[in-house]
């Protein structure tokens, strides 16, 4: 039988009580600036694109970013709702109960983690030396498996699962894990179970599986 809210989970609702559509589009807006300064860092150090950008030769480059931009709101939308399916469906599986609009909530309000490693990497490359090169700027993972070993000591099919193992993702386990708490009224270490169930188990298999099919 699930419990009363615990003095936690009602600090933590009481501080995420905010408008979560103006949130949504803040966190859009904040994403899409981010993104547009990082692909503007990685199209200056790209060797002569001034002359590339008048030849045309870049109409690729920008056609890509263009659908990427495009894409952001639907690949948000997409995610929230994979990961409250997620919480949901595993919770009741072990017999825990949580409202599925809640945990959608939730998810937004946790994208926002995300956030820091693409700002960590605007910040990085904000004034680039002349060495740099485009290539590092758009690879570069701060704080992940592959940042610390470095993705030239390793084949490249490792190079997206290890960027993936980072700190950023440990962060968003343990928000999670305070989230399902307060919405389920579960206790943290139930709430740790399907946290680990429901996020960071079907993490590890598609990493095993893009590995394994990586070609």
């Amino acid at each position: 039988m699930a419990k009363h809210a615990s003095p936690l989970a009602q600090r933590l609702s009481e501080l995420i009580d905010f408008d979560k559509r103006v949130f949504f589009f803040l966190l859009l807006f904040i994403f899409l600036l981010i993104r547009y300064l990082t692909n503007s860092l990685i199209l200056e150090a790209i060797p002569g694109y001034e002359d590339l950008e008048r030849k045309g030769d870049l109409m690729f480059f920008h056609l890509f970013n263009s659908l990427n931009y495009l894409w952001t709101p639907f690949a948000l939308l997409w995610k929230f709702t994979v990961i409250a399916f997620l919480f949901w469906s595993i919770g009741l599986m072990i017999g825990y109960k949580a409202d599925f609009k809640a945990l959608w909530r939730f998810a937004l309000v946790a994208e926002v983690i995300f956030i820091l490693p693409e700002l960590l990497r605007l910040l990085t490359y904000m004034n680039p030396s002349g060495n740099i090169t485009y290539q590092e700027i758009q690879n570069f993972e701060p704080l992940s498996a592959l940042w610390l070993v470095g993705p030239d000591t390793l084949d490249e099919k490792y190079h997206y699962a290890l960027s993936v193992m980072n700190v950023f993702e440990i962060l968003y386990g343990v928000f999670w894990v305070y989230g399902y708490h307060m919405i389920s009224r579960r206790s943290l270490s139930e709430s740790t179970v399907v946290v680990a169930l429901a996020y960071f188990l079907p993490l590890f298999i598609w990493l095993a599986f893009y590995i394994g099919a990586y070609r």
